[in-house]
């Protein structure tokens, strides 16, 4: 049950998964890859630490459940022996006697409950020999199965420096075979995760979460279960190991500056950083004892990762407590009878370090996130990664996102929602476009039905009333009358006129134009007062396009009369021409009061008009639409006549089609 055998120690669960990148941070190894916005963990990686088990708020993170292998071996009719870490009276504090815990795990279907603190023992007085004849070797210790699978990973040139001693579980393990039999069964319960791959030798491993969970499971209490004391041979000092320190207390040695040469360091940063400077060679002559917990008092199986301190005192409480009624004698001859216990312990080299891309590749990655120089590299950490640049090498590895990064993704956020507000600009737009062509559209049926049917009876009257008019003598009273009809037959053919043009009736004739050149001319064909300026801005670099000049004429001329009138205490008339291959836009803009929002709607409406009576017609707005309708095009009105919300002015946009 090695950890080769192991393929997946802790996972994750996606439904919980919420992206927060707190296990990128928390794991020493980055073991974790992010796909499609999802925290995996690499399996392969993964050195069993469950950093990102104990940070993780949302419980997206799981270790692997053994409660089921440890129901099958108890139904089997081997003995199952049940190995309890001396770190249990950290976790079990809510039982007033120890026996209570014996009891219960009795209960469960156990043959013997021994402490692995006899182990510690063992191991304990292995190491002092080890350290005593070192002979100028230096040694990381190998009792924590997360270092040891961290050096033979990370660090393989270090696996000759762990020290070949078993650790307590596997020394524990191997009493067991000798004290009850070679065919017993050994299920090590404990507060780590990696000791479920630390060693074949060991059956099977729960947690410390997991035995409280098959009391439930199982029904079993301190009420209904019967208290008895763990099964020999009993421990002395090494109930402590789990403890920082733990080791060389046991083995009455010191870590201080003066007398001391063992370097102690626990903790995901500080073992790490310990490991960097050994192999370096600035710890030389130094031992290290490693945890990569914080003690294993704080390891991931544990119910709670809170209160350190009160879970040391509990640790020495329950030594103390375990001395003060221990037989001497009795435990120097339980360590006789198993001093020729084999307590080697070899480890193997499986380099799985990652190659380092190539320094092109990382600084197009850092590019890519908008790190353009050195103070664009925050090493901020948001993302679970050190720094920029390992962030950059770990997407390039595939197992990072370049959303990870919070201020590209608050950039792209902020570009996201200038596009939207953009868009929605457009689409309420088109929308208003839809709404007045939908409009246009029914009026311009309308209006060439009326056309079609005025027509005939006005060249009626006016053909006779012209006639009329002719015959009659020269001081005739009813010579004015039909004067005043033929010029009143007149004005109604001119807006029959206009609303043929607006029904789109008239046919175009186009003709290659210069473009610029039109637009100047336009603007000579009418009168500016002094008091507005004119300007004419080209972006063009191709000048012609297929027009109707005449039509095309008279809907400028409409628009810059419009804008003129607009701004009766002067003001700038601007238009500007520019396009591309395919499309010519004629911008035509004033600096004048501005359309009320309430008529935008209504502009190319006929007969609608906001001029006095006898001043307009309402048909030169929709005399434009057509014309623009007839050649393809579209036009488009903005307009502001509020100054609180900035400049007043209007803008008519003419889109039409180079050819047709």
């Amino acid at each position: 049950m090695g950890h080769a055998k192991r393929n997946k120690l802790v996972f994750t669960v996606k439904d919980k998964c919420r992206v927060c990148y707190t296990c990128v941070r928390e794991c020493p190894v980055k073991a974790i890859s992010i796909i499609n916005g999802q925290a995996e963990v690499i399996s392969e990686r993964c050195i069993g630490c469950g950093n990102c088990v104990n940070v993780c708020s949302q419980d997206a993170k799981v270790f692997l459940d053994s409660r089921q292998s440890v129901h099958n071996l108890l139904k089997s009719e081997d003995p199952v022996i049940a190995c309890l870490a001396p770190s249990f009276p950290a976790e079990f504090s809510d039982f007033e006697d120890y026996k209570q815990l014996v009891g219960m795990i009795r209960s469960l279907g156990f043959y013997r409950v021994i402490e692995v603190a006899f182990g510690a023992d063992l191991v304990a007085k292995e190491y002092k020999r080890l350290l005593d004849s070192n002979g100028g070797s230096t040694y990381i210790s190998s009792d924590c199965p997360a270092i040891v699978f961290y050096v033979e990973h990370y660090h393989p040139e270090l696996v000759s420096h762990l020290a070949p001693v078993a650790s307590p579980m596997v020394a524990a393990a191997r009493v067991a075979k000798q004290e009850f039999g070679q065919n017993a069964k050994v299920v090590f319960i404990g507060p780590c995760i990696a000791k479920k791959a630390e060693s074949d030798e060991i059956d099977e491993a729960i947690t410390f979460m997991e035995l409280r969970i098959m009391f439930e499971d199982e029904g079993i209490t301190k009420e209904n279960s019967s208290a008895s004391d763990f099964d020999g041979p009993h421990p002395k000092t090494g109930a402590i190991f789990p403890v920082s320190r733990g080791l060389l207390q046991t083995v009455n040695r010191k870590d201080d500056i003066v007398e001391g040469n063992i370097i102690v360091a626990s903790g995901k940063d500080n073992f790490k950083e310990a490991i960097r400077e050994f192999e370096k060679g600035e710890l030389a002559m130094n031992h290290l004892e490693l945890l990569c917990c914080e003690g294993c008092i704080m390891g991931p199986g544990m119910t709670t990762c809170d209160k350190l301190y009160t879970r040391r005192a509990n640790i020495g409480n329950y030594v103390r407590n375990k001395l003060s009624v221990l037989a001497d004698e009795n435990w120097k001859n339980d360590i006789e009878k198993f001093e020729n216990i084999n307590l080697s312990q070899s480890f193997q080299a499986v380099d799985r370090r990652l190659n380092r891309p190539d320094s092109d590749e990382i600084e197009r990655v850092l590019l890519s996130m908008g790190k353009t120089k050195q103070e664009d590299m925050l090493n901020c950490g948001v993302c679970g990664y050190d720094t920029c640049e390992e962030h950059a090498i770990a997407i390039i590895l595939g197992n990072a996102e370049n959303e990870m990064c919070l201020p590209f993704a608050i950039e792209r956020l902020h570009k996201s929602v200038q596009e939207l507000n953009i868009s929605n600009e457009k689409l309420a737009n088109a929308r208003q476009a839809l709404r007045h062509s939908e409009k246009l559209a029914n009026m311009g049926q309308l209006s060439a039905g009326i056309a079609h049917e005025l027509n005939n009876p006005l060249g009626v009257i006016t053909m006779y009333s012209n006639i009329l008019k002719d015959e009659a003598k020269q001081g005739d009273p009813v010579k004015k009358d039909l004067e005043l009809i033929v010029e009143q037959a007149e004005r109604c053919k001119n807006i029959v006129g206009g609303l043929l043009n607006f029904a789109r009736k008239t046919q175009v004739k186009h003709s290659e134009t210069n473009i610029v050149e039109f637009v100047k001319h336009s603007l000579q064909s009418i009168v500016v007062p002094k008091n507005i300026n004119t300007e004419i801005l080209t972006e063009l670099s191709d000048f012609y396009v297929m027009i109707d000049n005449d039509q095309m004429m008279q809907a400028l001329t409409n628009l810059e009369k419009n804008a003129i009138e607009a701004m009766p205490n002067g003001g700038l008339l601007s238009v500007n021409v520019k396009g591309d291959e395919k499309n010519v836009e004629i911008n035509v803009c004033d600096t004048g009061t501005g359309i009320p929002e309430e008529h935008m709607d209504k502009l190319f409406t006929p007969f609608f008009t906001t001029k006095e009576a006898g001043k307009g017609t309402g048909l030169g707005l929709p005399l434009v639409y057509g014309i623009v309708k007839m050649h393809k095009g579209s036009i488009e009105v903005v307009s502001n006549s509020n100054p609180e919300k900035g400049k007043t002015g209007t803008c008519f946009k003419i889109k039409i089609p180079r050819y047709n």
